[in-house]
């Protein structure tokens, strides 16, 4: 069973919701280091991780995540550099990888190359933004054979491809929770709520939200309405501070759950 699957089951026997960290390689933080704040982000209770792939033209990310990224190529990180992150995490932990990537990353690789090395490294699953329904088609296929899990992303815009998007995806739904870009905000769109509760009535795994997610009380705003909660650019943010920085902040959002 691939470990997503294993953690939300978890979760759901435990009544609780996911929290789903999303860290930078080579930033802030060397590769050693971001391996590291997984693992200690796994011991403070997070249930999955995402990790970000640096990319030169990140179009669906805000200028938090667009710097760090920028700051990891000026720093030289390659992509077997975060294939090495997996392999450090796998040493001390079982939380689930997420991979972010954008396409022509997967591309420039080769697609079957990139999948067999990304489940070598020991990646469960990949969030490709910016490759369309209708293209998808070959990357699920080697996702499926390397027991990797396409994380599909639907949107308020997606309105009647919703079902169409999500059709026989496995690990869970990333829900978007706002048109534009990542970037922190203290209050979510109107609608959010209605947004989440209609793509649940079509969606039998968890639905998971991202885009904005900032503090425990947007937590608190949205947590009975997903399985889980996505937070990005918060995180990276304070990872600029320092690992203790984020650790504080990862209880800080534990804490809207309650």
């Amino acid at each position: 069973m691939n470990r997503i699957d294993i953690s939300f089951n978890k979760v759901k026997e435990n009544k609780e919701k996911a929290l789903i960290p999303f860290v930078t390689c080579g930033a802030d933080f060397t590769i050693e280091e971001t391996a590291d704040l997984v693992v200690s982000l796994d011991e403070e209770g997070a249930n999955l991780v995402e990790i970000g792939v640096p990319f030169s033209d990140p179009l669906a990310d805000g200028p938090v995540i667009q710097n760090a990224y920028i700051n990891a190529l000026n720093n030289g990180t390659k992509l077997k550099d975060v294939f090495r992150c997996v392999e450090l995490i796998r040493e001390k932990s079982e939380i689930p990888v997420v991979l972010m990537v954008y396409f022509n990353v997967v591309y420039f690789k080769g697609i079957e190359n990139f999948i067999k090395e990304a489940a070598k490294s020991g990646v469960d699953g990949l969030i490709v933004p910016d490759v369309p329904l209708e293209e998808r088609g070959e990357l699920n296929k080697i996702c499926e054979e390397n027991a990797i899990y396409l994380i599909p992303l639907v949107a308020r815009t997606s309105k009647d491809r919703i079902a169409a998007i999500i059709k026989d995806a496995k690990g869970f739904v990333y829900c978007v929770s706002t048109n534009g870009t990542t970037g922190e905000r203290t209050s979510l769109d109107s609608g959010t709520q209605e947004y989440l509760s209609e793509v649940r009535k079509i969606v039998d795994i968890p639905i998971c939200i991202g885009f904005g997610i900032s503090s425990k009380e947007v937590v608190k705003e949205v947590k009975d309405y997903c399985d889980g909660v996505i937070v990005g650019s918060a995180i990276v943010k304070r990872m600029g501070e320092g690992k203790q920085a984020v650790i504080d902040f990862v209880k800080d959002l534990k804490k809207g759950f309650n």
